[in-house]
């Protein structure tokens, strides 16, 4: 896991190019050689931007921000879901070729149509230190990927989740190995979701800040083979996420939920802290083991090491008829059945 902390030091052939306000990022990009790196300096850029090809785009924090254009870009001659003004920034390779060690660092993506930034198909990309905020969909989201690394960053008031990862968006199937992806360190507040982990095995969730959301984190499997799960939940605050959102063809109305895991196997949730998430959906609670919407049953997870005090209607809850399921030394008051405190 640890090889996918970062992304590979420029070889000696890669060279810098510096995007000034009122220059547009997108030619830096498509002027740029796989290694290079793209300085953005503070400013607003209103473009988006499609990247194919490993190299480095940093910015300058919370003052290099990224919004929708004024008008519609001109058609790209291989169209993607992101060469139209629906997502920030988007990394994309195809069924052949995935697109490699691709980092986004220290900036800004708001107001978005559907996402601030998109990755399919990529090998050990890393966002850090980004803000994604008020988007229509996902904050930061990758379907079909490995070894993708998200780390320190903020992901608030997005439609949907502030990050979201899995196999695919656009059809079922069983979950894909990432190969031990990351997602840690982040804030992540105002969002439906705060992190939805949908269809996917191997990695860890760790160290995040959740607060504010209609609901903190989701495990997300179905009937398919392989099952999702076999990941680490560990470290995360998860306190008063209490925003209500209306439910859709998808999932009932979602507040006050603070861990579920519906349809997952194998996962570890440890030593997290869950209080005062209060609400009165089937979702409802502190750590939440839910049979999914598509019948899948949880299997064989752990749920152990946790603070889980205040939430309503219940700290801990073991829904569903799956099997092989621990909870042990948790600090709780009440469960569903009781006798888990």
């Amino acid at each position: 896991m640890a090889a996918g902390l970062g992304a590979t030091a420029p070889t000696a052939a890669a060279a810098g190019h510096t995007v000034h306000p009122g220059e547009s990022i997108q030619e830096a990009v498509d002027a740029a050689k796989p290694g290079d790196s793209i300085i953005v300096l503070p400013g607003t850029y209103r473009e988006n931007v499609l990247i194919t090809k490993r190299l480095t785009l940093r910015g300058s924090g919370k003052l290099t921000v990224i919004k929708p254009p004024a008008t519609p870009p001109p058609a790209r001659a291989a169209a993607t879901p992101c060469s139209q003004a629906d997502s920030g920034i988007c990394v994309m390779g195809t069924p052949e070729q995935t697109v490699d060690r691709v980092s986004i660092r220290s900036l800004t993506v708001s107001g978005f149509k559907r996402n601030g930034i998109w990755a399919s198909r990529t090998d050990r990309m890393t966002v850090e230190q980004v803000t994604s905020e008020n988007n229509g969909t996902w904050g930061i989201a990758q379907e079909r990927s490995t070894r993708g690394v998200f780390r320190s960053n903020t992901a608030r008031d997005n439609a949907e989740s502030g990050i979201f990862i899995a196999n695919t968006v656009d059809r079922e199937g069983g979950a894909i190995d990432t190969l031990g992806a990351v997602v840690r360190d982040n804030t992540l507040t105002g969002n439906r979701i705060g992190a939805t982990i949908r269809r996917v095995r191997n990695l860890a969730v760790s160290g995040n800040s959740l607060t504010g959301n209609c609901g903190g984190i989701f495990v997300v499997g179905d009937e398919g083979e392989p099952g999702a799960g076999d990941m680490t939940v560990r470290g995360n605050r998860i306190v008063k996420n209490n925003k209500f959102c209306k439910g859709n063809s998808r999932l009932p109305d979602i507040q006050g939920v603070g861990i579920v895991l519906t349809g997952a196997e194998e996962t570890v949730v440890r030593a997290n802290t869950v209080r005062d998430n209060v609400g009165s959906s089937p979702l409802s609670g502190g750590i939440l083991l839910f049979k999914s919407f598509v019948g899948a049953q949880n299997t064989d997870n752990v749920i152990t090491g946790n603070d889980v005090t205040g939430n309503l209607p219940a700290d801990l809850a073991n829904k569903g008829t799956g099997t092989g399921n621990r909870f042990v030394g948790n600090r709780c008051r009440t469960s569903e059945p009781a006798g888990m405190c």
